[in-house]
């Protein structure tokens, strides 16, 4: 009897470690990836077993096809993954890789002798796409994060656009947010839709829509602080940052934001997500609108306030080894803030520092990818390609160079681990450099599709999103 009860524990024993064996890919103790660019809102991944070559055979685990277009990023908890997009009843127009092709257009229309009019006529014929000339379905995906297959799905609004978007935005960008219980995700002019992990209806808190400077759509991601799901939107009418309750979608309080640029163009919307900086027992709500960063409490209350951003700002805030950085936009400052701030704190003519500001790069701005801090350095990206890596503390530029001649266009973020630096382009290659003081490209890895999404890190899986395909890559052996 006793030998027999001896044999049972073994095989009980035995039967457990392969059930851990069986799960290791999805692993109960792989940090979750909960919003955009990571819990951390710096995307650095931790596992030694990331890889840092594929293509689209090598180390690709699974590939899967979502319908549509969004340019939502993946996020992660537990088995699941959760991404956003909308198809189309009909045709639609395509994305076109780069920013300036519009204004080129405008430029040769111009050549010609076509009026302002008629200018503007052919332009958003070609590079808009208004309400009237759609019909969507907006989808939520669950996924299997073992083999990328299709759990679930909600269709959370279906028929025309609530506004237009350039061609190059999508219907579906904004990234959504889990709290490890629900899933939120958020239309900036549908309202916010949650979910459980199995796909049931909790609430859904519907907005009215409201203008965005020149129809370019929207793309802000919501965040998650305390008990409050917290969403801003700056648009042409009145911008606002506004905190609802996780549990029954109640409006908590709702902020009206004095943000906006002054003078000939006047530009009040934004594309910035908000970052929930937590700091010395203190807990701030970090916002960018054009002309001005506001900080907030969890109550709505405001901080401190700081001028200098550009208008139309994208770039997200995030802090690293206690300092916050913002990004001004396009040709505006980069800044290192310390904790602690209050009131105004803006640099005053020809200032670089102040009493909250470590540091300003006067130009050190830019206008789609946020920055990323690894190993001492913060890593600045342009939307052609031009890396600039400063010393994290000092704001010291140990360089500044093109990634590559064929690295033209970029609105991923980039993202990090075991000491390498990824930048996705959009034409779906990403440059692989080393950390550190000396620029060195070491490779690229190729995938199909255009690429805006930023990808998501969960134990030794990224996720990668192009136009129509999530990609799960993984070592092999």
């Amino acid at each position: 009897m006793e030998h027999t009860a001896s044999v049972a524990r073994r095989v009980r024993a035995l039967v457990a470690i392969l059930a851990v064996a069986a799960t290791a890919g999805v692993n109960a103790a792989d940090k979750p990836w909960p919003q955009f660019r990571g819990p951390d809102a710096n995307p650095v991944g931790t596992n030694a077993r990331l890889v840092d070559a594929w293509s689209k055979t090598d180390n690709i685990e699974w590939t899967v096809d979502i319908p549509g277009l969004g340019w939502s990023s993946p996020i992660v908890v537990g088995d699941r993954v959760f991404v956003t997009s909308v198809t189309t009843d009909g045709p639609s127009k395509p994305p076109q890789i780069g920013t300036e092709y519009s204004n080129e257009y405008v430029a040769e229309l111009t050549k010609q002798g076509l009026t302002e009019a008629q200018v503007l006529e052919k332009v958003n014929a070609r590079d808009m796409e208004m309400p009237h000339e759609v019909q969507l379905h907006y989808v939520l995906y669950c996924l299997s994060l073992k083999n990328g297959k299709v759990q679930w799905k909600q269709e959370y609004h279906a028929g025309r656009p609530p506004g237009g978007r350039h061609r190059k935005n999508s219907f579906s960008s904004e990234t959504p947010v889990t709290d490890g219980k629900a899933v939120y995700v958020y239309a900036a002019n549908l309202g916010i839709f949650a979910y459980d992990l199995k796909g049931k209806s909790l609430w859904a808190v519907k907005h009215d829509a409201l203008p965005i400077y020149l129809d370019f759509g929207t793309g802000a991601s919501p965040a998650i602080v305390d008990n409050l799901l917290v969403v801003v939107h700056d648009n042409e009418k009145q911008p606002f940052i506004a905190a609802y309750d996780r549990a029954s979608g109640r409006e908590v309080w709702r902020k009206d934001r004095d943000v906006g640029t002054k003078g000939a163009m006047v530009v009040k919307s934004a594309w910035v997500t908000p970052y929930v900086w937590r700091h010395d027992g203190r807990t701030e709500i970090v916002t960018v609108g054009p002309a001005l960063a506001i900080s907030y409490d969890t109550a709505g209350n405001e901080l401190w306030r700081m001028s200098g951003m550009g208008g139309a700002p994208i770039p997200m805030s995030f802090a690293s080894d206690g300092l916050l950085f913002l990004n001004g936009g396009r040709g505006r400052p980069l800044y290192a803030i310390r904790p602690g701030a209050t009131g105004d704190i803006s640099l005053k003519t020809g200032e670089r520092t102040n009493g909250f500001v470590a540091w300003s790069e006067p130009r050190g701005g830019t206008y789609l990818p946020s920055a990323l801090a690894y190993q001492g350095g913060l890593y600045v990206v342009t939307e052609t390609g031009i890396l600039t890596r400063f010393d994290a503390k000092t704001g010291a530029v140990t360089y500044k160079t093109r990634i590559d001649p064929a690295a033209t266009a970029f609105t991923s973020s980039p993202w990090a681990h075991n000491g390498k630096v990824f930048f996705l382009s959009e034409e779906g290659t990403t440059f692989v450099v080393a950390a550190g003081d000396t620029f060195k490209l070491l490779r690229t890895n190729e995938l199909e599709g255009m690429a805006l999404a930023t990808p998501a890190m969960v134990g030794e899986r990224q996720l990668l999103r192009t136009q129509h395909r999530l990609y799960s890559i993984r070592r092999k052996s």
